[in-house]
């Protein structure tokens, strides 16, 4: 009898176990500030779990949701959405659309970004994207996603199609844009950097009232490597916008359209040809930074010994 009891007891400890929220590993972490962070919530849960565990309560758990197929953004659970259309526009970078039902929107602030989730060898990872699209797009978001030859978020975005079903959750982070504050933004992008740029921008363009001006510098490779140029060319079209372009492995610029040659520039963004592009500036710049970690740090740097403050800059 007491063997019984024992068992019976063993057994139950088990299927409290099997319900313990699973402590995320490094990879789910996207590294870029959430809040809720995915160790946020797994505490959360922790928590919840512990305390139903306490009142032998399995019901205090039903509550608790790792997914929803509602198709509204949460930064608590992750939300099933659509892909709509895949378009690749350099060798590896491609523009991804998502559904969204009716004529909803994802209701974003300026630079928000969300976070996506992937499976790929029974890892699981996270990682943060920022949408292109405009803030008022109805029935759709886009996201511009570089892929990488080892990387397992890569790996695992490449065998997307349409009709595929991924899960993302946020909106995270942003930057506190208000019309007419700044004189001048100048925005320091790299590569894919360019993602929460491009709201700011379609936001100022698309505000009669915004007189802001902006000088956008964009970082890549070569000019094939570019991207959203049809975009990135409307947008330099408006008075107040500007757009330089920075390749650091072309040579020269005879064989660039003639209408980029003009503000195009070889080599790299250095010290020098940043304070070349500051006081070409029309009045005294607010600066957005966006790139990998050794380009803010560059960036940082070199706007220091250009005379930009600390609190004149923002980095995503």
């Amino acid at each position: 009898m007491r063997a019984c009891v024992l068992q019976a007891m063993s057994d139950d400890e088990q299927d409290w176990l099997a319900l313990r929220p699973q402590e995320p590993s490094p990879s789910q972490c996207c590294g870029s500030g959430c809040k809720p962070c995915i160790y946020d919530v797994y505490e959360k849960e922790l928590a919840q779990w512990e305390r139903a565990k306490a009142m032998r309560d399995k019901s205090l758990l039903m509550g608790k949701k790792e997914e929803s197929n509602n198709s509204e953004l949460n930064p608590d659970t992750f939300t099933a959405f659509s892909v709509s259309s895949v378009e690749q526009l350099t060798e590896d970078t491609y523009q991804y659309r998502f559904e969204l039902p009716g004529n909803s929107s994802l209701r974003l602030s300026l630079g928000q970004h969300i976070v996506l989730r992937g499976v790929m060898n029974g890892l699981e990872v996270q990682r943060a994207y920022t949408p292109i699209s405009p803030r008022n797009a109805e029935g759709y978001f886009e996201v511009l996603i570089k892929c990488y030859e080892a990387g397992l978020m890569s790996q695992y975005i490449k065998t997307w199609k349409r009709g595929d079903v991924v899960f993302w959750r946020g909106p995270f982070g942003g930057f506190p844009y208000e019309p007419n504050k700044h004189g001048e933004l100048l925005m320091l992008a790299s590569g894919t950097g360019l993602a929460p740029m491009i709201p700011i921008l379609q936001s100022i363009t698309d505000d009669e009232e915004d007189e802001t001006f902006v000088t956008l510098v964009g970082c890549f490779p070569t000019f094939d490597k570019i991207y959203l140029k049809p975009l990135l060319q409307d947008l330099a079209r408006y008075w107040n916008i500007r757009i330089f372009y920075v390749l650091s492995q072309e040579t020269s610029l005879e064989k660039l359209p003639q209408s980029y040659q003009e503000n195009t520039y070889t080599g790299h963004l250095d010290e020098d040809l940043m304070k070349t592009i500051i006081n070409s500036c029309r009045r005294k710049p607010f600066v957005l930074i966006c790139g990998s970690s050794a380009f803010n740090e560059d960036m940082s740097r070199y706007l220091k010994a250009a005379g930009i403050e600390e609190n004149s800059c923002f980095v995503f």
